[in-house]
């Protein structure tokens, strides 16, 4: 196993921090990834569990499918303006400060959506759990991001992604289980456990050496990267992070000026492109509803609850072979293939509802559907989730990125409302064929504007992106 970073190991001032071996290094960089990915756990927790929790709901609460809608999206909602609040407060608080903020909120929520007694009191609650859900799925990549070496940077920000889709599977898991007693209550609540873990262990990490720097705490910074990088590396990067905060400083722009310039206006719409294009290709109608959509073909409930089971296990490995392959493959390319496989699975799940109701034709449905979360969690989710952390400059990183996980958050809350009533209304085949559409739709959006970012440090990347945007 690996161990967590203790209380030794967080910043001193320059000229104390040991020289480590590489070996430490590694050792300290990933007991910091699996301490804040927590985050990134709770994130696919909380979105995951309620498609098994919804059944008994719709019959506790008498819900209709509009208010299925209401109940699902106002988690969805809350992680819009969350998203936002995220990454403005990371910019000023700091990363990990800000994820001890959401780390509280996520114990709080989840108590609270269990204990809740009325729908409109679900519906507060889920806002409140969606703050944070919605300020950890900013701020987590971004924390990663910047603490990471630049040649395990995309393995080591892609870790939240597999900690997002493990979340998942752990939902559906332990759906399956207390489906049988209809806990439904339970099923939200033990959200609460890994939020308790994820507040205590940020105790014992340090912030990020760029958002030191930022605040012109060089020798905290350099602390850090001595147990990062190879001494012999550690010079250099503070040199190349101080450059680029310097020409920031020489802009006397405020952070909401900056993003006015072209160049960075520019690549935030490149980024809201990207936040749209991967929540209205239908990944997410999937991962609430999958009980639902199997529903349809004649499954029951418990049946239904328990298949679904195959679509968390196969994010987890198909998330974990797109790690695997980011640093090599590169980040367009993936996106491009993940979207032309996307499209493939999803007019053949469309065409699958039409044939006769059987068990057959249930299993079918569920073998497409993991096809298609197959390329979806190996490419397109865990691409965007890195270029978002990755494309935007230091000075504007925490609210670019929060402006974008916002847009993100908005239009995943619009297709949870809108799922269940264009599944009663249009049917399933046809709004799995609209998917189809948009995923034709996104393949030629990230074909002209998608950037390259593979293997390049930060600071060195926001210079090529700056020059790619004048010239584009």
């Amino acid at each position: 196993m690996v161990a967590a970073p203790t209380a030794s190991d967080a910043p001193v001032h320059e000229g104390q921090a040991p020289v480590v071996t590489a070996g430490r290094a590694k050792r300290f960089i990933v007991g910091i990834a699996a301490i804040a990915a927590i985050g990134g756990a709770l994130f696919g927790y909380d979105t995951g569990v309620v498609s098994g929790a919804l059944p008994f709901m719709e019959e506790h609460f008498g819900l209709t499918s509009l208010g299925e809608g209401v109940i699902t999206s106002a988690l969805l909602i809350g992680a819009a303006f969350g998203s936002l609040a995220g990454g403005r407060m990371s910019d000023r608080l700091g990363r990990r400060n800000s994820l001890l903020w959401s780390g509280a909120v996520f114990i709080a929520g989840a108590i609270a959506v269990a204990l809740a007694p009325s729908v409109p009191f679900m519906v507060a609650a889920r806002f409140v759990l969606g703050l944070a859900v919605g300020s950890a799925s900013v701020i987590t990549p971004l924390y990663l991001s910047e603490i990471a070496p630049p040649h395990i940077r995309g393995r080591l920000v892609s870790f939240n992604s597999l900690m997002i889709v493990s979340g998942q599977l752990l939902a559906y898991l332990i759906n399956a289980v207390l489906a049988h007693w209809e806990a439904w209550r339970w099923m939200l609540g033990l959200a609460a456990l890994p939020a308790v873990a994820l507040f205590i262990g940020l105790f014992f990490l340090p912030d990020t050496p760029r958002w030191y720097m930022s605040k012109g705490r060089t020798g905290e910074a350099s602390a850090v990267l001595r147990r990062t990088l190879p001494a012999a590396e550690v010079d250099d990067e503070l040199a190349r992070i101080e450059q680029a905060r310097a020409l920031e400083t020489n802009a006397q722009r405020g952070a909401w000026q900056e993003l006015r310039t072209p160049w960075v206006r520019r690549l935030l719409l490149v980024g809201i492109g990207l936040s749209i294009v991967q929540q209205i290709t239908g990944v997410n109608a999937v991962i609430y509803f999958a009980p639902k959509i199997l529903l349809t073909t004649g499954l029951g409930t418990n049946a239904a609850i328990t298949a679904t089971i195959a679509v968390g296990a196969i994010s987890v490995v198909a998330t974990a072979i797109g790690m695997s392959l980011i640093d090599k493959v590169g980040r367009r390319p993936m996106l491009i293939w993940g979207l032309s496989g996307m499209t493939v699975s999803l007019a053949l799940l469309g065409a699958s509802f039409h044939l006769p109701q059987s068990a057959g034709v249930s299993f079918l449905v569920l073998g497409l559907m993991v096809l298609y979360m197959a390329f979806m969690q190996a490419t397109l989710n865990t691409g965007v989730w890195l270029l978002l952390a990755e494309m935007f400059p230091l000075k504007v990183r925490g609210l670019a990125m929060g402006a974008a996980v916002f847009v993100m958050w908005v239009v995943n809350f619009a297709v949870a409302l809108l799922f269940p009533v264009l599944l009663d209304a249009a049917g399933a085949a046809v709004t799995f064929w609209l998917f189809g559409a948009a995923c034709v739709l996104s393949l030629v959006f990230c074909k002209r504007y998608a950037p390259e970012t593979k293997g390049m440090a930060l600071e060195d990347l926001e210079h090529e992106l700056r020059k790619a945007a004048a010239h584009a």
